[in-house]
């Protein structure tokens, strides 16, 4: 597909964000007003802008990426809008601050590509443990931490009377990815053949796992401190599948696997949240009021919208809780229908073919190791909150990438796929 067809499909992004906000007007008995126009301008605006960085600084780049993407984006925003329209002015301001910083890494890896990030792995590692601090940071300073439904995972910088916040465990997010890919690149052949005997049993030198091991062990202790369990369980998914890709040894999966029970074990005894959610997931109607009246709203709404859905505006996804974040999936399938969820799983779908695609074409270990990681974090994020609303899994609290509400997230994910863009451009055939 040319670049021309790309932009054919971002300006159908376009379209529909600006029809589906008018559509939500219609339902509730108004008409094409200031909000249809800010929505189609912004949306134009950012992603005007980053198709024009990648027709300039990646033109080989996969031109799938980004209309898949901004085609969630602007199923979410709908969703957002007809949840709570105040909340859209965040959402939009992330937006173009998400494009701006897409262009801004585009231009900056014009010359030198993704390796040029190799230079700055221990940095970038440095970079994210501090970010992930960050929440800590006491109260009565302009930068400190807040706490939001029990977890500390927020900051806010308050300047007078103004004030913003954001969440900086996202970007941390896209840094270790880097920084493990830099690493693994480089040690890769010594992980998959150096061991050393414990027993009868052979395990990888230890020497070369350290770095990995004190990045991912500082990672989830700041996270488990802060009782964010599900970007915990998400990051040590990115860290065994990561190295698994990058050794194809399963004593690492398996490890993985084990440690994983241990830790799930280990936060059901500790913390009280988890056997709540735990016991929500296995018998909602046990709790219909409290701990599970989450659930099986969403089970209510994803049933009530059938085959084609009860229309934009004219369902109740607001009776869901905490709809536009964690349950936005829910939302959606209630007003677009079995169609429109089965849309959106698509839509993630052929976006992790994609980045897994790449991954596959690369010849360079660094690229192919990069792309698998950034496309992993992204289709494990979706299985595991779709899963948790389809009550397949436990609910985690994570967002849903480029749809649910939340400008770090929004911001964090269009970061990952411009970088999943260039890796595809260098890879080119």
């Amino acid at each position: 597909m040319t670049r021309s067809a790309e932009a054919a499909l971002l300006i159908a992004t376009v379209v529909v964000a600006g029809m589906g906000v008018a559509l939500v007007n219609f339902a509730s008995g108004g008409g094409l007003d200031a909000q249809v126009a800010l929505t189609l301008l912004v949306f134009s605006i950012a992603i005007g802008a980053i198709h024009m960085a990648v027709r300039r600084w990646a033109p080989h780049a996969n031109p799938f990426i980004f209309p898949l993407a901004m085609f969630l984006t602007a199923i979410g925003f709908i969703e957002i809008y007809r949840l709570d329209s105040r909340l859209v002015s965040i959402q939009r301001w992330s937006l173009l601050v998400g494009a701006a910083a897409s262009v801004a890494l585009l231009y900056a890896l014009r010359d030198d590509g993704v390796a040029l990030l190799r230079r700055f792995r221990y940095l970038f590692l440095f970079a994210a443990v501090l970010l992930l601090l960050l929440p800590l940071l006491p109260s009565g300073w302009p930068l400190h931490g807040i706490e939001v439904n029990g977890s500390r995972l927020w900051v806010k910088l308050e300047i007078g009377n103004r004030y913003a916040s954001f969440q900086p465990g996202e970007v941390a997010k896209v840094l270790l990815i880097v920084f493990l890919a830099s690493y693994l690149a480089e040690r890769h052949i010594a992980m998959a053949i150096v061991q050393r005997k414990l027993g009868r049993l052979s395990i990888p030198e230890p020497r070369q796992l350290g770095p990995v091991i004190i990045a991912a062990g500082a990672s989830f202790v700041i996270l488990v401190y802060q009782r964010d369990l599900g970007a915990a369980l998400l990051l040590f998914t990115m860290f065994v599948g990561m190295t698994y890709l990058a050794t194809s040894r399963m004593v690492y999966p398996l490890a993985g696997s084990v440690l994983g029970l241990a830790g799930g074990l280990a936060a059901y005894r500790f913390f009280d949240h988890v056997q709540v959610r735990f016991h929500s997931w296995l018998n909602p109607w046990d709790d219909f009021a409290g701990s599970g009246f989450q659930i099986i709203q969403g089970l209510f709404a994803i049933g009530s919208g059938s085959l084609t859905g009860a229309g934009l505006g004219s369902g109740r996804p607001d009776l869901i809780p905490a709809a536009e974040t964690d349950f936005i999936f829910a939302a959606v399938a209630e007003e677009l229908g079995f169609g429109g969820a089965v849309g959106i799983i698509t839509a993630y779908a052929l976006l992790a073919a994609l980045g897994f695609g790449i991954a596959l074409r690369a010849r360079e270990v660094f690229l192919k190791i990069l792309a698998a990681g950034l496309i992993l974090v992204v289709t494990m994020q979706a299985i595991l909150i779709l899963a948790g609303i389809l009550r397949l899994l436990p609910v985690t609290g994570i967002t849903l990438p480029f749809m649910s509400y939340g400008g770090s997230s929004l911001v964090a994910n269009i970061l990952l796929l411009t970088l999943l863009a260039r890796v595809s451009h260098e890879v080119r055939p």
